[in-house]
């Protein structure tokens, strides 16, 4: 038989590949995915690049499994965030991949994290967007305050993607923070959560939430919990589990970054551990289906042109450009024993001013998600799904309006009768059984 092999050898000239789009997404998480859905649906060329090798950031990969802040609280709740989020609860409902979990306040989302990975891959291959993962930012080209070119490196070669406007859905504010532009980073570490997929349960005796928190306490230094509290998503039907148990620094520096991961894997395992320790009747065959890469909650962010604060969210501040909007409560994880719950009452919904969207320093960079311009305390209420997908919508939104312009001029009362079912729409209470 014919060996057919040619020998080659890297061209040291060659500069590598050129990409022109309208608008580049750097992220392809919740907040990503819709910039880059909206954007597409717009007309627009999208480029969307992402550091992993898959699309989904921390829903997929992170194994998140809950839609947190996608509904108002109380008993007359109604869904605030729309777009993506019609055709995910559409078209994951239709699988039998979402749980509706019906607390006395709100409603969380239970979802399978595979079902969900296709859904964003096949929604993302059907727009016709051009997508770049594995793709390590290396450099921006800027020319005064407009970001011109991305330069971002692959295990197949250098990638360079010019585009008239930015998304940085990155999560740490990647973009801004490469192109030079000013952030922020909180002063004390935010803890993220090593997520865990397990199945093989036996549902007949789950315990209340009240139960099962007051027997973490008692128990937890007896299995070497770092964390105090923390639950487990019941996937009703299906005998899976979800658990948030763990707590793990989230540094930015890439040696801490890496020991920090497996640090959170130890801390999940311990978690395993004390579920079959203390309810074997549940436990006793079950087993861990997947972990995920770490969550990570709050590292670095923008600087806005406005900063959302504790005190907006608290006051349920509506502003006159908002963006999102949610009820979810204040959860700031802020020490490795536990977390800042503070939950809001059934007529409260606040919202996210566009100007916490929008870099100061860069005439054509939108954020969305995790790195926008908020407190720590703000932050940890708006970072959740439902806001997230907001977020995205209103970037892609943004520089729609812009068209190669300076977004910070925009007309505002066009953007938010385009985001309108994001912000001022109320259907009749939604609840599922």
């Amino acid at each position: 038989m014919k060996n057919d092999t040619r020998i080659v050898r890297r061209d040291a000239a060659n500069p590598g590949w050129k990409i022109d789009a309208d608008i580049c997404i750097v992220g392809a998480g919740i907040a990503g995915t819709s910039a880059a859905l909206e954007a597409a649906a717009l007309g627009r060329k999208v480029v969307l690049i992402d550091s992993l090798p898959a699309l989904g950031g921390q829903a997929v990969n992170s194994i998140i499994g809950t839609f947190c802040g996608l509904f108002s609280n109380g008993p007359k709740r109604f869904q605030v965030t729309h777009g993506i989020a019609d055709g995910i609860l559409n078209d994951l409902g239709k699988q039998g991949a979402l749980h509706y979990k019906e607390g006395p306040l709100t409603t969380v989302v239970l979802y399978d994290e595979i079902a969900l990975a296709r859904w964003i891959e096949q929604k993302i291959l059907d727009a016709g967007i051009t997508v770049v993962l594995g793709a390590v930012l290396q450099d921006v080209a800027k020319e005064g305050r407009r970001l011109h070119e991305l330069g971002v490196a692959t295990r197949y070669g250098n990638v360079r993607i010019a585009a008239n406007g930015f998304v940085d859905a990155s999560g740490d504010a990647a973009l801004t923070w490469i192109a030079g532009l000013d952030c922020q980073e909180p002063g004390t570490a935010i803890h993220g959560t090593q997520m865990v997929v397990l199945e093989n349960l036996d549902e007949t005796y789950i315990p209340t939430p009240d139960q099962f928190r007051e027997r973490v306490r008692e128990r937890a230094n007896h299995y070497g919990l770092e964390r105090k509290d923390g639950l487990v998503f019941y996937f009703r039907g299906r005998n899976v589990g979800i658990v948030n148990m763990t707590h793990m620094e989230t540094p930015l520096e890439p040696v801490a970054a890496s020991h920090s991961a497996l640090v959170g894997r130890n801390q999940a395992d311990s978690a395993f551990a004390f579920l079959k320790g203390e309810y074997p009747e549940i436990y006793a065959n079950a087993r861990i289906r997947g972990y995920g890469l770490p969550g990570i909650r709050q590292t670095r962010w923008i600087v806005g042109t406005q900063s959302l604060s504790s005190a907006d969210v608290i006051a349920a501040k509506q502003f006159p450009d908002a963006i999102a909007r949610t009820s979810w409560p204040i959860e700031l994880h802020d020490k490795p024993e536990g977390y800042e719950w503070k939950p809001f009452g059934d007529d409260h919904l606040h919202t996210v001013p566009l100007g916490s969207l929008l870099a100061a320093g860069a005439d054509n960079l939108v954020a969305a998600g995790r790195c926008i311009d908020a407190d720590a305390t703000a932050l940890s209420s708006v970072r959740v799904m439902g806001p997230c997908i907001a977020m995205g919508a209103a970037a892609a939104h943004v520089l729609d309006l812009a068209d190669g312009g300076n977004v910070h001029e925009i007309d505002r009362s066009m953007l938010r009768e385009r985001l309108h079912h994001n912000i001022d729409r109320i259907d009749p209470p939604h609840l599922k059984s």
